[in-house]
């Protein structure tokens, strides 16, 4: 069995359509993919009823901005209740403070002499719900001013660079906390990968479990082998979940293909004990469940997020 527990569709920053990506990640030979968005749901609808034609099982997520001592940090939460209000009205406030981010960063761009507007944002984001800096650099690459989103943010967006700007976002621990409490399992997305490490040493790790983090994502492309071996040893260590994963963007993010990086079976069986344990604790009603050729076709149907209370018009 191949599961790969991180990867976006066009409803975040990924380039394929829910249902697109679902039907790819059959092709790529897995037999399980989650799908975590960005700060929404919107993709689970169409992700679900692809599930089952295409083959393959998939478990709704979502991969939440949150803080440590200022640093960004994502938390990925799996099965959570997509009705319980405290986490979509959390979701619906980053999204929206996301939106005035990209306005504030085409201001700074444009007093740089960079000739893009929101409108061209807005067209390069296409039906996405959560819009970020990966929409402007698509903006800057159709308007002729980048080769790519990996120069865009060299050059202007990364952090401390000129058109930078900052964003809400959570504490982790309140975000771990919103999770477990809509019945979700949490899981740290690539921990050691990018500015987290330097917020995210073994101590505050163990913090955070300590408060309800399940597990830590250890395969993934940003860890070179010393870091997995390192993390490897403080989720034993811990008794947390090891996930691997693609966080796969479609043509968005170069290398990073679906199936590059995969969680192990018992991994797999433990987190969705661990959601069924997490729902039951919550006294959430009808927690989604994966859906896929494994399971009960009941449960296949998804939910309209435009009824989710706290939910935003794309």
């Amino acid at each position: 069995m191949r599961i790969d527990l991180h990867a976006h569709s066009n409803k975040s920053d990924g380039t394929d359509p829910p249902d697109v990506l679902v039907q790819r990640a059959a092709a790529a030979g897995l037999d399980v993919i989650a799908l975590t968005d960005h700060d929404t749901y919107d993709g689970w609808p169409d992700a679900l009823a692809a599930a089952r034609p295409a083959g393959v099982t998939v478990v709704p997520g979502v991969e939440m901005s949150t803080t440590v001592e200022g640093a960004g940090v994502h938390v990925l939460g799996y099965l959570p209740d997509p009705t319980y209000r405290p986490l979509t009205d959390e979701l619906a406030r980053i999204r929206a403070d996301r939106r005035s981010r990209l306005r504030a960063i085409v201001g700074r761009l444009t007093s740089l002499g960079v000739a893009i507007t929101m409108d061209d944002v807005r067209s390069a984001a296409g039906s996405a719900v959560t819009l970020g800096r990966p929409h402007v650099a698509d903006a800057m690459v159709a308007r002729g001013l980048a080769r790519d989103r990996g120069e865009v943010f060299t050059r202007w967006l990364a952090e401390g660079g000129p058109a930078f700007v900052d964003k809400y976002a959570p504490p982790a621990i309140d975000a771990i906390a919103l999770i477990r409490a809509a019945g979700g399992v949490a899981v740290l997305a690539h921990p050691w990968g990018r500015s987290s490490r330097r917020v995210l040493g073994p101590v505050r790790i163990a913090e955070l479990a300590a408060a309800g983090l399940a597990g830590l994502e250890i395969d993934h492309e940003d860890h070179e082998p010393a870091a997995r071996e390192g993390l490897r040893a403080l989720a034993a260590e811990l008794d947390l979940l090891v996930t691997g994963s693609s966080d796969h963007h479609g043509s968005g993010k170069a290398g990073h293909h679906l199936g590059l990086n995969t969680t192990a079976p018992a991994q797999y069986a433990r987190l969705l004990e661990l959601a069924a344990d997490a729902a039951r604790r919550a006294g959430r009603p009808n927690p989604p469940r994966p859906a896929g050729p494994g399971s009960d076709p009941d449960l296949d149907t998804g939910y309209d997020p435009k009824a989710e209370p706290g939910a935003d018009p794309a």
